[in-house]
């Protein structure tokens, strides 16, 4: 059944993907939202056929020398991890999209948490070290550290829901936040929310405890 998502990707995340400039971590997020996501994968779908119909009309203008460093660029990103540049919608009834279950090697079943404190959990994932990716189980009630951002903060829920401020997010959705946030998601009260997070830069605590606990628990 097709998802009901109210939170997508914008298009110049979108863009990045198609154009494969995001970090490995950012990769994960886009390909596991697009396996869910009608809509966004619709437009990346169009992207990529866009930058084929550029490099069709470029290589037919004028031929293009490539040196060895573009070659050892193409082979990296080649090798650079499981994700497929716009996944197949899934089909599973597994709680994990396709692409994470790579990452974790198998369902919700088989992931390694870590308790980080206040009953939440946390799986890092492995991904390249420009950018992070991480799990969390929030029980449902709880509510994250209040928090701003250094960088960028992508956060998809895989199961449940949470809060924050007047925006509802569910299955599927996803938040996109900058330095000019500053939030506390409270997980929905009905069931514990699970969700896959990736950064680009640590957060920026207010608060003594959750500063202290950072530099341990690689957030």
């Amino acid at each position: 059944m097709t998802q009901i998502i109210k939170h997508h990707l914008n298009d110049a995340i979108l863009m990045a993907y198609a154009a494969g400039s995001l970090p490995e971590a950012f990769n994960l997020m886009v390909a596991s939202h697009l396996s869910l996501c009608d809509t966004c994968r619709a437009k990346a779908e169009t992207y990529e056929a866009l930058g084929g119909e550029v490099l069709e009309q470029m290589q037919a203008n004028a031929a293009i020398p490539l040196d060895a460093v573009s070659l050892d660029a193409t082979l990296a990103l080649i090798a650079g991890g499981p994700v497929d540049t716009v996944p197949p919608m899934a089909h599973s009834c597994g709680v994990l999209p396709r692409p994470l279950r790579d990452y974790v090697g198998g369902d919700l079943n088989d992931v390694r948490w870590k308790p980080i404190g206040m009953g939440v959990k946390q799986a890092i994932l492995p991904t390249s070290r420009d950018a992070s990716a991480r799990l969390l189980l929030i029980p449902a009630g709880t509510a994250m550290p209040d928090h701003g951002h250094h960088g960028t903060e992508m956060t998809m829920v895989l199961k449940g829901a949470f809060q924050d401020d007047d925006a509802y997010f569910a299955r599927g959705d996803v938040e996109i936040a900058g330095s000019d946030l500053h939030h506390t998601p409270v997980a929905d009260i009905h069931e514990d929310c699970i969700c896959l997070a990736v950064a680009d830069a640590p957060l920026q605590f207010d608060r003594l405890i959750p500063k202290i606990a950072q530099r341990f628990l690689r957030i």
